[in-house]
């Protein structure tokens, strides 16, 4: 049995400047040393050890986190085509200011994994199918 195609999703995995349900804002620039430093793994609902493929393009733009990536278990390509299309960052704050109304101001962030999710804590936070990897090639 052959694996699956890859499905190509793109989309933020977070947006600066807008609040989470946690009261947390994102500043621009707060994930670029993440992204110098690479290997940031595309997993199934913050699972360890639940990898739903890989990440083939995360920058910051203007928005936020654009993430580009192929959903490569068969798994988590169900899931999305059944309608799962959100994205969460798993971080480690490393430096932030308190919001004064809760929440954190996050300036510097450790990026540990981005995952697909049902329920992001950045409700906007959202991916799209492209199409499978073998028609977008």
């Amino acid at each position: 049995m052959s694996a699956p195609v890859p499905l190509l999703i793109e989309g933020h995995a977070a947006l600066f400047g807008v609040e989470d349900l946690s009261g947390d804002v994102v500043r621009a620039g707060a994930f670029s040393r993440s992204l110098q430093a690479g290997g940031i793994p595309m997993l199934l609902q913050h699972r360890t050890g639940a990898v739903a493929g890989r990440w083939t393009r995360l920058v910051e733009d203007g928005r936020g986190l654009f993430v580009r990536g192929l959903i490569e278990k068969e798994g988590a390509q169900a899931m999305a085509k059944a309608g799962l299309d959100g994205l969460s960052i798993g971080f480690r704050a490393r430096l932030w200011k308190p919001r004064a109304g809760g929440g954190r101001e996050l300036i510097d962030v450790e990026l540990v994994e981005i995952s697909l999710v049902a329920a992001p804590m950045q409700q906007a936070a959202r991916f799209s199918i492209i199409g499978d990897a073998a028609r977008v090639a």
